[in-house]
């Protein structure tokens, strides 16, 4: 009997100091929040597609874009072809990016020549 009040003393006084135990995993500075990253992240591309203009160098799109989440880059009738897509929309809930959820810039010989699902279909 004394073994049993002996153990459950024991326990409790155990549990008692551990309830105040937290475990803090990252370093709690970063305000990530994933629903709201890709949010951003879409309304911030969408708000600098608005600003691409037709015969934008690579370089221009790069800097006011970023980097895009997925690039093609070819040669087509001797002339080079990239194609950089970005993220503007959500249609997967799986937290991964894909090419369906990104609209493609068109950039040959290093000016735009359009964007979006027209553009890229036309290439």
């Amino acid at each position: 009997m004394k073994t049993k009040l002996l153990g459950l003393a024991f326990f409790g006084i155990a549990s008692l100091g551990l309830t105040g135990c937290v475990v803090n995993v990252g370093d709690g500075e970063s305000g990530w929040d994933s629903n709201a990253a890709w949010e951003k992240t879409q309304e911030k591309n969408r708000n600098n597609l608005a600003k691409i203009s037709l015969g934008m160098s690579k370089d221009q799109v790069t800097t006011l874009m970023g980097t895009a989440d997925f690039n093609e880059a070819y040669i087509q009738q001797d002339k080079e072809v990239y194609v950089l897509f970005y993220r503007t929309q959500r249609t997967h809930g799986d937290g991964k990016t894909t090419k369906d959820e990104c609209t493609p810039v068109v950039i040959r010989n290093n000016a735009v020549v359009g964007w979006g699902q027209m553009a890229y279909s036309k290439i």
